[in-house]
């Protein structure tokens, strides 16, 4: 018997939760499933509170099983506090619901900058306290030590966050983030909204990946409600998903590139990608495909004029990028500046469940097209690239290899494409229900999970992006290296800070 099996039969089962388990634990249940976090026989998904309860998301990687348990009290065990990826998420639930993690040593506020008007917002007792929180960095000590503070405003077009760098010298001691800039109050925003209204919020976490998180809310809300999408529609997500990758992967390729003064490579994928966006809009009607993926199918069909258009991308992506790859990897200079620069040590990986590249590129084997096989992905073949350097190099690597597999995978859903609907009704309100769902966007997995009323209301959905566990590596990343190099293996993680913030 597994971990979370032995885990789940311990507590109260909730019925109406899909499609993996939600149980509801005691306190030395909950000890208990920290235990087996500490002993790395469960990887941690998600925490997050509720109106009344604090919830956990666990994954058993080796057998694809989930179960969320939680805990109907505002006071309870801290997870952060003998698991620190934790510590973060937990930070959090304080600032929003004012519930006490009892034994968490970090108190400090993380997404409340003192400036919403009131405090713990979506908790049941709010207070109007609009004092700004006292933040004070952790405190660093030693000879001949000075600190670099950077942002939250940058240069150029980025989102908002401080850095503060402890140096000797060059050479980088410590590096503490502080983020939360952005908070956008989504989970209050879902509070009572339509599916619809949620669908178009949740599309909006992250922008650059509205389909990853349109695919988890969708799947979420199915699984809550019961519903079996179209397969035509379960194809054209896959479609959309790929086409997401392949935009991304080629900016951040690029990206860490031109961090490194190669503005060639920066240039030419930027072509390229461009190239994905200019077939995203003739395809879907949207250059990053925003609102086409919506509970019970797909907003839009695609036209069987644009199906050549989407072949020829393939080809000209297939005979440009070796050429690109073929550059980057002899270029001295510019392997100078990626290899060995950034390292992540695989066991700092698993530790934090890092996904993604990320996560990839430092051993970690995790992607949940592939371990938890959701269709279509059950249907097609594809690899999963791994390496374990997990330096900046790797982490570029890891998404070239993607490209290639993501380019595999789009002549495969071509080919299968099935006919047919490409929508389904929802129905009438009536059926109340909770659902949880994993998708593997480019950046990692994210997480949705939402709970629906008999109104057909959202009463209560999060949804996590994997940079809330890449986020912490990036801080341990850098130590050792030069300040000169921070901002290639910032590039290199490339977190979300929108998706983040919430």
């Amino acid at each position: 018997m597994s971990a979370l099996s032995d885990i789940a039969k311990k507590g109260q089962k909730v019925a109406g939760h899909g499609p993996w388990p939600r149980v509801v634990v005691t306190k030395d249940i909950w000890r208990s499933a920290i235990e087996d976090l500490v002993e790395a026989r469960v990887t941690l998904l998600g925490l997050w509170g509720d109106q009344h309860a604090v919830h956990m998301a666990l994954l058993d990687e080796g057998r694809a099983e989930i179960v969320v348990l939680t805990i109907e009290e505002p006071v309870f065990p801290s997870v952060g506090k003998l698991h620190p990826p934790a510590i973060r998420l937990e930070r959090t639930i304080r600032d929003l619901y004012g519930f006490k993690p009892v034994g968490l040593s970090d108190t400090r506020p993380w997404l409340d900058h003192g400036v919403w008007g009131v405090r713990h917002p979506l908790g049941s007792h709010r207070r109007s306290d609009a004092r700004p929180p006292v933040y004070s960095f952790l405190p660093v000590e030693g000879e001949a030590l000075h600190q670099i503070p950077v942002g939250p405003v940058h240069a150029g077009i980025i989102e908002p966050g401080h850095f503060r760098f402890t140096a000797n010298g060059e050479t980088v001691i410590r590096l503490e983030e502080r983020l939360g800039y952005v908070h956008k109050g989504i989970d209050l925003l879902m509070r009572g909204a339509s599916l619809e209204q949620g669908a178009r919020l949740a599309g909006r976490s992250s922008g650059d990946s509205t389909v990853a998180y349109a695919l988890a809310y969708a799947r979420a809300v199915e699984s809550a409600l019961g519903i079996d999408v179209p397969p035509r529609a379960v194809w054209l997500r896959a479609l959309m998903a790929e086409l997401e990758r392949l935009a991304n992967h080629f900016g951040d390729i690029g990206a860490v590139c031109n961090d490194a003064s190669f503005s060639l490579l920066y240039a030419e994928c930027g072509i390229l990608r461009e190239r994905i966006l200019r077939t995203a809009l003739g395809c879907f009607g949207h250059r990053l495909m925003m609102d086409r993926i919506v509970p019970g199918g797909v907003a839009q069909e695609l036209d069987p004029d644009r199906i050549p258009d989407l072949r020829l991308l393939v080809e000209v992506l297939r005979r440009r990028f070796p050429e690109l790859v073929e550059i980057y990897d002899n270029t001295a200079s510019l392997q100078d500046r990626t290899v060995a620069t950034g390292h992540l040590r695989p066991e700092l990986a698993r530790k934090f469940g890092a996904g993604g590249y990320v996560g990839r590129a430092s051993g970690r084997p995790f992607d949940a097209r592939k371990t938890l096989r959701y269709p279509p992905y059950d249907a097609l073949s594809f690899d999963v690239p791994v390496l374990e350097d997990g330096d900046v190099n790797a982490r570029v690597w890891i998404r070239i290899r993607e490209v290639e597999e993501s380019l595999k995978l789009i002549e495969q859903i071509l080919e299968a494409l099935p006919k047919g609907a490409i929508r389904i009704d929802l129905g009438q309100p009536g059926k109340a229900g909770e659902g949880l769902a994993l998708t593997e966007g480019f950046r990692g997995d994210v997480l949705a999970w939402v709970r629906i009323d008999a109104e057909g209301c959202i009463t209560r959905c999060h949804l996590r992006d994997p940079s809330w566990f890449q986020w912490p590596l990036l801080e341990a990343v850098i130590e050792g290296n030069i300040v000169a190099d921070f901002p290639l293996c910032n590039k290199s993680f490339n977190c979300s800070y929108s998706g983040h913030d919430l």
